[in-house]
């Protein structure tokens, strides 16, 4: 009897709940859970989703929703588990996957051919690396040798070191790109194995040698005095050098001094986080390259939300096409908001209705205090519109406790703005347009920040 009163529980949750649906949600993701009365208590329901990408959805979108219908049901608030049908077996050929694409990428080194100077999106921030980089390729060995690119994770350095390879691949130089970790790997297993003839011959008879991630050198003295021996090879016959890395040589700490005066030898190019255009620039790049079809909403709403690293750009743009498509959605600004909901809640738990406000309030020349008044001049109540829509969108906070930080009535007033804002939104482009950047640099001051 109880499992019966549990399985019927559930249904009854379920059944509920496609009465508040489209017949197409329901059909698409709902209509597949399936509901474990023997593993499912008074505080956890246990169900199963076909799929990683229908669990996901439903637990995004949904679960909280079914939590509250079990609440009208039985007066419990059970967690909701959403696993996958047949996890075991789906486990197992993940981890077969996962070890292979490890054991495939740890041998290579070989370039990317996807990282040209064409590709490579062009603004402000990386302005002066593209052109120093380009200059490099063009003459090697004979200016800014070694040449160090410098700057923050995912934007664009690896890009640009290797398309100076690729450039001399296609011009018949011999070309070794290597991360700092497969360097120090190669020499620790050739040191063991007392073949360190071999180590040298390969990375000091190349015309380019490309070093990624060298902070990883830090501390690192045996391998640091192998570095030293092979630097002045190469640099000593007029082999070009290039390094990244994610700070400025004087900044990576436990790194000896002679070679840090070998990186300054030549240039240090660094790549500043790109503005708004330049991140929108890069995703219709990177859509049209990939063949994925994102309309302009979607792209603005990434630029200004997903922060400065441009490979999780990227990822999040390939994991929106892959749901798109296995779950038959068309893309719209809905879907790909629920579908990087957890991303985006992550950078969100880092930024406060203060630094908003502040920001707000350099860019728009009124006060902070006029911001959280009643003031109701024009240009406050605009700055005080912007803040409440990026608190809403930029933080966890509520309505409520954005009410409370602005001393307004309650959440009502709240929801009338955030209502006024987006019917603003749709008919003056410039307010959107500056609200899209401001999001931005938020992003932008809390990352640095970080």
């Amino acid at each position: 009897m109880q499992n019966g009163r549990k399985l019927n529980l559930g249904t009854k949750v379920l059944n509920k709940l496609k009465q508040e649906l489209s017949n197409e949600e329901w059909n698409r993701y709902i209509k597949h859970l399936k509901y474990d009365n023997k593993a499912s208590r008074s505080d956890i329901a246990q169900f199963y989703a076909p799929n990683i990408l229908i669990s996901k959805w439903i637990k995004t979108k949904y679960s909280k929703k079914i939590e509250h219908l079990f609440e009208l049901e039985n007066n419990t608030k059970p967690k909701i588990i959403i696993s996958i049908a047949s996890n075991k077996t789906t486990n197992n050929q993940s981890d077969k996957r996962v070890k292979t694409e490890s054991k495939r990428e740890a041998k290579s080194t070989i370039l990317n051919p996807s990282f040209t100077f064409e590709s490579f999106i062009i603004g402000n921030s990386n302005q002066f690396a593209y052109t120093t980089a380009k200059s490099v390729a063009e003459k090697p060995g004979e200016i800014y040798n070694p040449l160090f690119i410098y700057g923050g994770v995912g934007l664009g350095k690896t890009h640009l070191s290797q398309a100076i390879g690729n450039y001399q691949i296609n011009r018949g130089k011999k070309v070794i790109y290597t991360t700092f970790e497969q360097f120090m790997n190669k020499f620790t297993s050739h040191l063991r194995s007392q073949t360190m003839d071999r180590f040298r011959e390969h990375f000091r008879e190349c015309d380019i040698l490309i070093i990624d991630d060298i902070q990883f050198l830090s501390k690192k003295e045996q391998t640091q005095e192998e570095f030293f021996h092979t630097f002045n090879e190469l640099h000593q016959a007029n082999k070009q050098i290039i390094i990244t890395s994610d700070r400025q040589p004087n900044k990576i700490t436990g790194l000896v001094d002679r070679l840090k005066s070998r990186f300054e030898w030549g240039l240090m190019a660094d790549i500043q986080p790109p503005q708004l255009e330049t991140k929108i620039a890069i995703i219709q790049n990177k859509c049209e390259i990939d063949g994925i079809n994102l309309n302009r909403d979607i792209i603005n709403f990434l630029a200004s939300n997903m922060g400065h690293n441009i490979r999780e750009i990227e990822g999040a743009i390939i994991k929106l096409n892959a749901y798109s498509g296995l779950m038959n959605q068309d893309l719209t600004l809905e879907f790909a908001q629920n579908v990087i909901k957890e991303q985006l809640e992550e950078k969100q738990s880092n930024i406060s209705i203060e630094e908003i406000v502040q920001r707000v309030a350099k860019e728009q020349n009124v006060k902070v205090s006029d911001i959280r008044s009643k003031k109701r001049n024009r240009d406050v109540v605009k700055a005080r519109r912007m803040s409440i829509y990026l608190a809403r969108n930029l933080t966890p906070n509520s309505m409520p406790q954005i009410a409370l930080y602005f001393s307004m009535k309650d959440h009502t007033t709240v929801s009338h703005t955030m209502r006024t804002i987006k019917g603003i939104l749709k008919k003056d482009e410039e307010f959107k347009l500056t609200l899209e950047e401001l999001s931005n640099k938020i992003n932008y001051s809390k990352s640095k920040s970080d």
